[in-house]
């Protein structure tokens, strides 16, 4: 069990945006109904929105000793095929408006419960993998693109990440945070582990940010924090956000990918101004959400940095040889030690019944510094991974999409976040591709830019030159 509903039992959990209520003792008792319904531990997909429904399922399952696998609710139905047919689960908790879309997964005319907007499926697989007694949950690590790669998070991993979110942010009660990111998003997530901890108030709405309808519901519940991906503060700056009058507001989050120094500034000025606090955060899913942030009171004076480790995690760098690197201002891979390092990787059903294998020590693939007061700086990536708009993409299985789709061997993708440079030497398929991973990912296409040369860089090897590339996009 990770948190303790029954403490809260008076308080309101969970307002969605017709106004409905759940308190504390309805989300346990429903709980319990929805773990008894499933008869026992087992594997369950979640298809999420920001709704009572399907926050209702994650915290039935989770509460109860039911492992969920986290997924969007619009993700590609091929896709969808795949990893149903890859993990077998027992139950699919899904909206009921689209029930239809999962009929041959199981008896969608008569669900196994209903609540709220929200039916339980029995697929009816006749054998399901075993699950390892510590697993608790999974999330993807690349965003839409399909991948049947998760990670894999204990029980100890998410609750000892949510306490120390509560810790370092002084959450309380009184907390009431609005949802500004999916919930099978690592971020999003996070944000409701840790103020179900306290017994806060959880304000859902499908809306973003650039719809009026978000702020009248922002201000209607007096709503206290939100967090964010770099996009996000991207909107804001543009809707000119800094001129709201938002009393009830007390704190902001960012995470997810590198602000820009300006943007970071910006918002960091605003929050002292106004008396609010700006928090910059570090985390990766494969640590369950958080891993460093950036007190707000040196939001200012440590502009560009994602901070220091959270309460109970340990950050030091390594160099290319593994060896531990102890001068400040040399680049090196940022390592992270603490009990919310997960469990592993899962690709295929057996791997659920897999231990931990990290064994407390995560080596981040990302490049970093850090300086004389022991504030850490993200400088660039040692793997093949971006953050666009949020959305952690796997670069190598956008080239194997593409590959296997277009039936084609020259294409390669590289970039920065929040801007993907895919490479081809076929002129006339250029826009199709374009389109096709803007559908596939759910991401803009303006995050995709193309580019037809004449042949792909490579050495004698065969592998692709990716340093010749950035002449297109530097």
């Amino acid at each position: 069990m990770i948190w303790n509903l029954e403490h809260y039992k008076d308080n309101i959990a969970l307002i969605c945006e017709t106004g409905i209520t759940v308190s504390y003792e309805e989300l346990n008792k429903i709980g319990k109904q929805i773990a008894d319904t499933c008869g026992g531990r087992c594997l369950v997909f979640v298809m999420c929105q920001n709704t009572l429904g399907s926050v209702l399922g994650y915290t039935a399952f989770t509460n109860n000793d039911i492992v969920s696998v986290l997924l969007s609710a619009h993700m590609d139905r091929q896709l969808l095929d795949n990893l149903v047919e890859t993990y077998k689960p027992a139950y699919i908790w899904a909206p009921e408006e689209k029930k239809a879309d999962y009929a041959a997964f199981g008896n969608t005319e008569c669900p196994a419960y209903m609540v709220y907007d929200y039916v339980l499926i029995k697929t009816g697989f006749a054998v399901s993998y075993p699950l390892h007694d510590d697993l608790c949950l999974m999330l993807t690590t690349s965003g839409s693109t399909g991948s049947p790669k998760f990670v894999r998070q204990s029980y100890t991993n998410v609750e000892h990440n949510a306490r120390s979110i509560v810790q370092y942010l002084e959450l309380n009660a009184t907390e009431r945070p609005i949802t500004t990111l999916p919930m099978n998003y690592t971020y999003g997530l996070s944000i409701i582990n840790s103020h179900l901890m306290v017994g806060a108030t959880i304000l859902l709405t499908q809306k973003g940010i650039m719809q009026k309808e978000f702020w009248q519901f922002f201000k209607e519940h007096n709503a206290t924090s939100f967090g964010g991906v770099p996009y996000t503060y991207e909107m804001l700056d543009r809707l000119r956000f800094y001129r709201m009058n938002l009393p009830s507001l007390r704190y902001m989050t960012q995470a997810g990918g590198k602000l820009t120094s300006e943007l970071h500034k910006k918002f960091a000025e605003y929050a002292n101004l106004v008396g609010k606090k700006f928090i910059v955060m570090y985390g990766q899913c494969e640590a369950t959400a958080r891993m460093g942030y950036l007190p707000a009171e040196k939001s200012l004076d440590k502009c560009g940095s994602v901070g220091i480790a959270i309460p109970g995690g340990k950050f030091h760098l390594i160099d290319m040889n593994g060896e531990e690197i102890t001068s400040p201002n040399t680049v090196g891979e940022l390592v992270y030690e603490g009990k919310n390092v997960t469990m592993g990787y899962a690709e295929k059903g057996d791997d659920l019944l897999l231990g931990d294998e990290r064994k407390g020590v995560l080596e981040t693939g990302d490049m970093a510094q850090v300086d004389s007061e022991g504030f850490y700086y993200i400088v660039g990536r040692k793997k093949r991974f971006l953050k666009i708009y949020g959305n952690r993409v796997n670069l190598d299985e956008i080239d194997c999409m593409i590959k296997n789709y277009f039936h084609i061997t020259d294409v390669v993708s590289a970039g920065v976040d929040d801007q993907m440079y895919i490479f081809l030497t076929d002129e006339e398929i250029a826009s199709d591709v374009r389109q096709y991973v803007a559908e596939k990912t759910r991401i803009n296409p303006v995050a995709f830019k193309m580019f037809v040369i004449d042949e792909i860089p490579k050495n004698e090897s065969g592998k692709v030159l990716f340093s010749a590339l950035t002449q297109y996009y530097e």
